[in-house]
């Protein structure tokens, strides 16, 4: 395959066809490349497909159409915007270069949204500062919701995490004609995203697409077994009043399955019921379980961590003292892990409270486990957590879920930050975290001022106005959940 250079518009010829980008500051973009046949009629709900190759030039100079078909960013943090259309299975590649074979660093980025929304297409993950500094940046869409997740009797299990890996395998076929090395990839991904490379690195299928993971604020449903996701099917089937099959699905309007999603997903149904899921056969175990107690991603390089208060900006209303009380009850929490957290979290409103007590038990004690149960077998992994809290109007002092990504991908600029993390976000922070972000995907390792996680030390990177390594700053975390052996149950 040959790059075909021009003034402005650089063809690159991949596996199945030429696409032309556009030449920007820092390296070219290219836009809306389809991996996969659009998933439609018979698609719906099977594997991917290879892409049809095409023979004519096709431009690749804006975004393709997105899973998401809602724009929800008045409702969340990082705008995502809703491309209509058909063709769904594409990414971006973002490169410095497009010669081919110079063998550059790779990040396939994998957005978040709870796997219901999300878009590639968001301003969040431009890929201009990564190709500053030498690194080809990759971000991928895939199937949400009920087209993704929801286990269906006539359809593979986990279709949106055979999409992500039809990305990768894309990749790995395609990514040297756009200066990117394919033995030099590392997967990264926030929320949802985080949870999909936590997920990937549970799933056999994968092995041998990725060197490295980067898991920011990773989300993954709990219970995972397939027992749940058959539950939800069967809510589903009681909702309708008719079988829930991908054949009597295939043909509702996006709108109808949206409906049928929300019913899915309604208030008293489980977090993340519509997710990856353990089926046995892609993901043979629990992904918790995979990571901490099985042999799962072993010898994979593994950056992790976590915002002090993910989900604080949002306190669950009408919350009162017995509600809170009644909320750690559920979660397992006995007299002295009670006391503990009061301690730790002194003067919260009780429904300040709960919502860092969601924080903790959904990203952060989680995320502590991966990181202690690796550290102990001596896998390579580097804990962080990003403290610097936001200046925002009603934010302030919250270091809420999403707001380390503009530092990550060095985007303080990008629409949507200011009312997220107020006017003039500290830039000597975001030098900070994009180089150790950029130096993890280059060297697969972070810097020196950030060593490995280990038992004995438990060093994890702080990130605040001043960045810094401490010894076992999350010891209080431990105390409140019990360890791994109480983090990892479902």
């Amino acid at each position: 395959m040959t790059t075909i250079a021009t003034s402005s518009q650089p063809v690159v010829h991949t596996h199945t066809g030429p696409v032309r980008g556009e030449r920007r500051t820092h390296g070219t973009r290219f836009l809306g490349i389809p991996y996969a046949q659009p998933p439609v009629g018979p698609l719906r709900f099977a594997a991917p497909v290879p892409p049809e190759p095409w023979t004519r030039l096709r431009d690749a100079t804006a975004y393709g159409p997105t899973a998401q078909r809602r724009r929800l960013f008045e409702v969340t943090t990082i705008p995502e915007p809703s491309i209509p259309g058909e063709g769904t299975l594409n990414l971006n590649v973002f490169t410095p270069d497009p010669a081919p074979d110079a063998s550059r660093p790779v990040l396939v980025w994998i957005h978040g949204g709870g796997f219901l929304a999300g878009s590639a297409a968001s301003p969040w993950y431009d890929g201009d500062a990564f190709n500053r500094d030498g690194v080809v940046l990759v971000s991928i869409g895939y199937r949400l919701g009920i087209e993704g997740f929801l286990h269906l009797p006539d359809a593979p299990d986990n279709r949106g995490v055979l999409d992500w890996i039809a990305a990768l395998e894309w990749v790995q076929r395609n990514i040297a004609s756009f200066g990117g090395d394919p033995g030099q990839v590392t997967i990264a991904g926030q929320s949802a995203g985080g949870g999909a490379v936590q997920t990937l690195l549970a799933t056999p299928a994968a092995r041998g697409l990725f060197r490295a993971a980067i898991s920011a604020s990773g989300a993954v449903m709990r219970p995972q077994d397939r027992e749940t996701a058959e539950a939800v099917t069967r809510r589903l089937a009681e909702h309708t009043g008719a079988p829930v099959t991908a054949a009597a699905l295939e043909k509702l309007s996006d709108a109808e399955l949206l409906d049928l999603q929300d019913a899915a997903t309604a208030p008293g149904t489980p977090m993340l019921a519509l997710a990856p899921f353990a089926d046995g056969l892609l993901v043979p175990e629990p992904v918790p379980d995979a990571l901490t107690t099985g042999d799962a991603g072993a010898d994979i390089p593994l950056m992790l961590g976590f915002t002090a208060h993910e989900f604080n900006a949002a306190p669950q209303p009408g919350a009162t003292t017995e509600t809170l009380h009644a909320t750690f009850a559920a979660l397992g929490l006995d007299e002295t892990a009670v006391r503990a957290f009061t301690e730790t979290y002194d003067g919260g409103t009780p429904g300040e409270l709960q919502s860092q007590a969601l924080t903790d038990v959904v990203f952060r004690a989680p995320g502590l486990a991966v990181a202690e149960a690796r550290a102990r077998r001596a896998r390579p992994t580097w804990l962080y957590e990003f403290r610097l809290g936001s200046t925002a109007p009603g934010l302030t002092g919250l270091a809420h879920h999403c707001v380390d990504l503009p530092f990550a991908f060095d985007l303080l600029d990008a629409e949507g930050v200011t009312p997220a993390l107020g006017d003039q976000p500290p830039q000597h922070v975001a030098d900070a975290v994009h180089a150790a972000w950029t130096a993890f995907v280059r060297d697969l390792d972070p810097g020196a001022d950030w060593p490995a996680y280990t038992p004995e030390r438990r060093e994890t990177r702080i990130w605040d106005a001043a960045p810094r390594t401490e010894s076992d700053p999350l010891h209080r975390l431990r105390a409140i959940w019990g360890g791994p052996e109480h983090l990892t149950k479902d």
